[in-house]
């Protein structure tokens, strides 16, 4: 017999995953290409989880607002495999310093295992971007001239709110 109070709270449980939040001085910035992508490796668990929310610290000091899309990539550690998102998810950096939040609840994307997850610049701008990032956490991924490169070290504090799912 299927207990609905024990599915309602079974779907209910929610996680961060990826780094922790900051918003601290320490911060580095990026060159802003169209089509560069910053990312960091993030751990779904080995079971699958809807992806809610992707968060981070970041400080706009250009005039106009920075937009993004959010990719999510399957990954094995060395090369990202398929990008989990099959519509463009647009994030935006508005002026100042901002925690920026990115639902992705509508888009009912599951994963599970190792991610690469990226915000890819969507225009080329000079760098007036800068994220708050911790060290020895695993670096940040970056992507550029068509190739992925890890840089160690420091990592930028992409997290991601997650919800596991229950069994049916």
């Amino acid at each position: 017999m299927l207990c609905f109070a024990c599915t309602v709270q079974a779907q209910n449980k929610t996680k961060r995953i990826g780094n922790r939040p900051r918003s601290g001085s320490a911060n580095s910035s990026f060159d802003m290409v169209k089509g560069y992508q910053v990312a960091v490796k993030m751990n779904a668990g080995h079971k699958p989880v809807q992806l809610l929310q992707l968060n981070f610290d970041a400080e706009n000091v250009s005039a106009d607002s920075i937009k993004f899309k959010v990719n999510v990539y399957e990954f094995d550690g060395i090369t990202p495999g398929e990008n989990l998102i099959k519509q463009d998810v647009i994030g935006t950096i508005p002026e100042g310093k901002n925690r920026v939040n990115v639902n992705l609840e509508p888009y009912n994307i599951t994963a599970k295992g190792s991610l690469l997850v990226a915000v890819e610049w969507l225009k080329s701008g000079h760098a007036e971007n800068h994220f708050a990032i911790g060290l020895f956490n695993g670096g940040t991924y970056l992507f550029k001239n068509n190739q992925w490169k890890k840089v160690p070290v420091a990592g930028v504090d992409f997290n991601m709110l997650v919800r596991k799912l229950s069994r049916a």
